[in-house]
């Protein structure tokens, strides 16, 4: 690697680290942010149509931005120095410098991860356009697969503005894929796992997947082209019926008997990026003897 190159994949990482702090705080405020906006239509929809409601308690300020991150064993709120991506985790020993409570390891993994990814965005394409967008797209998906496998929702406010991206991306040409392909990658994608929803509903009664899983599908559509749908969705199946079943007979499941798609469909854009689909589709096929 050139040196200005590693240099400049060097500063991706460090800029990944602070990236990945943030998202620590998307993974667990969006939900919560959700939660609250439809406990608010609810409780709107409930005084208009005259049904008695149960009051709503006080509504503290709550976003992204506010309240400034705390302990939530003690409520303990972490200064500057405690807040420092990794470094601050190995400062404290994993634990709040107020109660000792165990810090969770995810954090720091979570921060390490969006760092290895950006470092690999700008050293394969530069620092370019290209690189940004491959960056967006790679902390996106990551947020997404951990708040799927938390609360089985991936939000529109990620999916869908991932999905246009996608779309803007192809059409100023800071992708490989053309726009053509991109869009009908978007309506391929989503359409499929639509008619996967009803078949499986009506043969069985039962709700095989969310309609997030779709917009999902049609964002990596997007960013991919309709060609790598099908090494995209395999991977994603295989990969998740392999960690269903291990997790049935390990007895792992949660309540439901369920685990969210979202997750594989990540691992499977991800892979993609780094190697590309076609790559995948044909180590898949190698492997299954074909």
């Amino acid at each position: 690697m050139m040196p200005l190159l590693w240099f400049d994949a060097m500063l991706a990482g460090a800029v990944g680290l602070l990236v990945g702090s943030f998202l620590n705080v998307v993974i667990y405020r969006l939900p919560k942010m959700m939660e609250r906006q439809w406990a608010a239509e609810c409780a709107d929809y409930a005084g208009m149509s005259g049904a008695p409601s149960a009051p709503l308690p006080e509504a503290d300020t709550f976003n992204l931005a506010q309240p400034r991150s705390r302990c939530q064993a003690c409520g303990h709120q972490l200064r500057w120095h405690e807040n420092i991506p990794v470094l601050s985790y190995l400062f404290l020993g994993g634990r709040c410098s107020s109660c000792k409570a165990s810090i969770s390891l995810r954090y720091p993994l979570i921060e390490l991860a969006t760092a290895a990814l950006f470092y690999f965005c700008v050293a394969h394409w530069g620092a370019t356009l290209t690189a940004l967008a491959w960056c967006g797209f790679s902390a996106t998906l990551l947020t997404l697969a951990l708040i799927d496998w938390d609360t089985t929702l991936l939000p529109d406010d990620l999916t869908l503005p991932l999905l246009w991206a996608g779309l803007l991306a192809s059409a100023l040409q800071w992708t490989e894929v053309p726009l053509f392909s991109s869009v009908m990658g978007a309506a391929a994608g989503y359409l499929s796992l639509w008619l996967v929803y009803w078949g499986f509903k009506l043969a069985t009664g039962k709700e095989g997947m969310g309609y997030g899983d779709f917009k999902l599908f049609a964002a990596l559509g997007a960013w991919f082209g309709w060609q790598a749908l099908v090494p995209l969705i395999l991977l994603a199946s295989v990969v998740g019926a392999t960690v269903g079943i291990s997790m049935k007979f390990s007895h792992h499941l949660r309540e439901g008997g369920y685990v969210p798609f979202g997750p594989f469909l990540v691992g499977a854009g991800l892979l993609a990026m780094v190697f590309g689909p076609q790559v995948l589709l044909q180590t898949f096929l190698e492997t299954l003897g074909l």
